[in-house]
């Protein structure tokens, strides 16, 4: 059992989920300390039953911790994490400042999991819309390794944070009143729209959000050969990321096979009868920790293809089920290893 665990970031969309994870799986620890900004210091919140008092974050709050889970903006993670490691703590990091520093760890448990089991420091948990897609992903790189990945995004507004969701909100009721409205997290309205940009501009028109899909998959997987064409689109969709993804592999896999790659495989749920109109849907999807598969095809256009669509929650699976997975993970390892429970 951990001595004591910090929670960074706690009164964030995904830091409140995470609070709710760790009560509802009974993590093993004696003891926690919630840390967040100077704002929030001093608020109290509800966990395991108790009243606790928020506390603010500092170079010199760690004392103490061995176990440190943060869900912060980069540049909080690269300024205060390295005190968290300097104390003495693991660290598992919802941010993306570290996860392509090659030093880090980058993890999800269903798929790499020997990677968080011989980190030391920080480990990175990945990026939302990439995440969903790994897992999908390996299902098949295991049976016949991948070569050629194009995928298309349909991100939901929870992934750009609260004002996200109120800008989805605020800006559909202006809009069929036919009233303005000022737009913070997004450069375009999203309500009855969909933008074809997330993430700032980088190298050859491609986007930050586009290019984590490239960089991180092939990390986690550990193979730098497989191509990557992805587009990320944001959608006024209130949660759950969707993904419609074609991959070419090394031997062509049937969509039987593929089927049943998929339901063995941990973490994913395969809901996929097109006659019948069942598919994973963003609104059947949310509240759920499993990533979930349907439209399973052939790809007409390639005689190794195969075409998919794949959902699941981002701020769940795709943020704070994946840290706390992580989590868990180190501990079984520790403690069995250790023999204690």
């Amino acid at each position: 059992m951990f001595e004591k665990v910090a929670l960074i970031g706690v009164t964030g969309a995904v830091g409140r989920i995470m609070l709710r994870l760790l009560e509802e799986r009974e993590f093993p620890a004696k003891s926690y300390k919630f840390l967040a900004s100077a704002r929030s210091a001093g608020k109290t919140l509800t966990f395991n039953g108790g009243q606790h008092t928020i506390e603010e974050l500092t170079h010199d709050c760690f004392d103490g911790c061995d176990l440190v889970i943060a869900s912060t903006p980069d540049d909080i993670a690269a300024e205060y994490l390295p005190s968290a490691v300097k104390a003495g703590a693991t660290v598992i990091d919802e941010s993306g400042y570290w996860r392509m520093d090659p030093a880090v760890a980058l993890v999800i448990p269903e798929v790499n999991p020997q990677a968080a089991l011989d980190a030391t420091g920080i480990i990175a948990s990945p990026n939302c819309s990439t995440t969903q897609m790994v897992v999908a992903l390996k299902a098949l790189h295991d049976a016949s390794p991948i070569r050629r990945v194009i995928v298309s995004t349909y991100q939901a507004v929870s992934g750009a944070g609260t004002q996200g969701s109120l800008d989805l909100v605020a800006g559909s009721k202006a809009h069929l009143e036919g009233d303005d409205y000022a737009y913070q997290a997004f450069a375009h309205p999203i309500a009855f729209n969909a933008i074809p940009q997330i993430g700032s501009e980088k190298s050859d028109g491609y986007t930050s959000e586009e290019l984590k899909m490239v960089y991180e998959t092939r990390k986690i997987l550990g193979d730098e050969s497989i191509q990557i064409n992805p587009t990320c689109v944001r959608i006024p969709v209130a949660n759950c990321h969707s993904e419609s993804i074609t991959v070419e592999t090394e031997r062509p896999i049937s969509p039987t096979e593929a089927r049943e790659l998929f339901a063995k495989f941990p973490g994913i749920v395969v809901n996929d009868d097109l006659a019948t109109g069942q598919y994973p849907l963003p609104s059947n999807c949310t509240d759920q920790d499993e990533v979930f598969v349907g439209r399973i095809r052939r790809d007409i256009s390639h005689e190794n293809g195969l075409s998919f669509w794949c959902v699941s929650d981002n701020l769940r699976k795709g943020a704070a089920t994946n840290a706390i997975q992580i989590a868990e993970l180190i501990a079984a390892h520790r403690f069995s290893k250790a023999g204690t429970k």
